[in-house]
């Protein structure tokens, strides 16, 4: 049973759309947002699939501003920051904030390997700078760095600390990190690992933050929905529809190719052109015109 935090549901780590000169394509941050109202999902913004690390300060803004002004609802609007320089982040979160993000979800620094000590200082540091609740995005993938349980069981005392988002592909991890937050409100787990999302709900976890969800948005929204209401059989139908919808586009391709894979799928509903911010690129015409094939056939 998921605890009573605010913080809950499908929050889909959006694609960063750009234009061919890599400008933020504003028109299409609009479409979105919209988009994902539609089905009932927040966003996260300049997340891993969001090409967070290549957003620029004023594009980081500028997308903030929009997402805020285009959304409806319910929406909570996740504001990813990542970066090496800790001043700068401050004042990016600070900036996040006022514009009207609801949550600032950071990642940790990555040039430099991380103590666990270093881990718990810079989280609790961060914290206590800014003025916007604070998640913590654990994501070896790209970090190189796993925040330990035992760091993360200590973190979530903070009082401006309202969750993780995780990405590491460890069971038992996922297991020990859903306990942390249950038989409390104030600290919630969000699932970034999108093949576990009906499981991890079902184990209590609070949120899915599914990347496939920039394109069925409401597939994602439909299984969090089952999976609280007990219906796991349906979670898990879900859970594997989903599955071949995240194949067209992960399958045989590094991460960064993925995420053009799936700007191209988007285009396909008119959400967004496939341009990507360096140093990522587009993949060929001939990729990108299998890739259209295959969601066409699928349907």
């Amino acid at each position: 049973m998921m605890n009573n935090s605010k913080y809950r549901g499908v929050v889909v780590p959006m694609v960063t759309p750009v234009t061919q000169d890599g400008r933020l394509d504003v028109e299409a941050v609009k479409r979105i947002i919209t988009f994902f109202g539609e089905h009932n999902v927040s966003p996260l913004l300049m997340g891993t699939t969001g090409e967070g690390n290549s957003v620029s300060q004023a594009d980081g803004q500028l997308l903030v501003e929009t997402a805020v002004a285009a959304r409806s609802g319910q929406m909570l609007i996740y504001a990813g920051l990542t970066g090496n320089c800790f001043t700068e982040q401050v004042r990016q979160a600070e900036v996040y904030t006022a514009l009207g993000a609801d949550v600032i979800v950071a990642t940790l620094p990555t040039y430099y390997a991380l103590t666990e000590a270093q881990m718990y200082d810079y989280y609790k540091t961060l914290a206590d700078c800014i003025t916007g609740p604070l998640m913590l995005y654990n994501i070896l993938a790209t970090t190189h760095m796993s925040i330990p349980v035992d760091i993360i069981r200590q973190l979530a005392d903070h009082p401006n600390i309202v969750g993780l988002k995780d990405s590491e592909r460890d069971m038992e991890r996922m297991a020990q990190c859903i306990e942390i937050a249950q038989g409390r409100d104030d600290f919630a787990y969000f699932c970034g690992w999108a093949a576990q999302s009906a499981h991890s709900l079902e184990l209590g976890g609070n949120g899915i933050v599914p990347s496939t969800g920039n394109y069925v948005p409401g597939m994602f929204s439909q299984l969090f929905e089952a999976a609280v209401h007990g219906d796991t059989e349906e979670a898990n139908r879900l859970q594997e529809e989903t599955d071949k919808v995240a194949k067209i586009y992960q399958k045989d391709r590094t991460l960064g190719q993925s995420l053009t894979a799936l700007k191209v799928m988007m285009s396909t509903k008119g959400l967004c052109e496939p341009w990507m911010l360096m140093p990522l690129t587009r993949l060929s015409a001939e990729e990108e015109q299998l890739i259209i094939k295959s969601v066409m056939s699928n349907g």
